[in-house]
């Protein structure tokens, strides 16, 4: 069973920058999709951005250049690379995976089945 930790989050200044890191233990597939998510109070969770085992991406419309992800396969971890954060990019940011699945620019959170707890990203202004 594949298990997910995040960590990374904080608290940043309006402009700032952060880097997310999710760290993948337990199974692995030689097929699998790693995505990141954010979630505010009362809202749906939102994709990002995601990679799969082939290094192909797929990034929401909304980002602008802001937000990209990247993975270090030796490490079994997955960053996302965060700049000139605003503080409407405060939320809790989650990492999730579609094991044995590629991304196939599914960006949905109801198509990956496994979650990290997720790391709070604060930005004040």
């Amino acid at each position: 069973q594949v298990q997910l930790v995040e960590s990374g989050g904080g608290s940043v200044q309006d402009g700032g920058s952060l880097r997310l890191s999710c760290t993948a233990s337990g199974y692995f597939s030689s097929t699998q999709c790693m995505g990141w998510f954010r979630q505010t109070p009362g809202k749906e969770r939102q994709g990002l951005v995601a990679i799969d085992s082939l290094g192909r991406t797929t990034y929401a419309d909304s980002l602008k250049g802001r937000f990209s992800i990247s993975q270090d396969n030796a490490k079994n971890t997955v960053y996302l690379h965060m700049i000139d954060l605003k503080p409407e990019h405060t939320a809790m940011y989650y990492c999730a995976a579609r094991v044995s699945v590629y991304c196939n620019g599914r960006l949905d959170a109801n198509a990956y089945n496994v979650w990290g707890q997720g790391t709070q990203v604060t930005v004040s202004s």
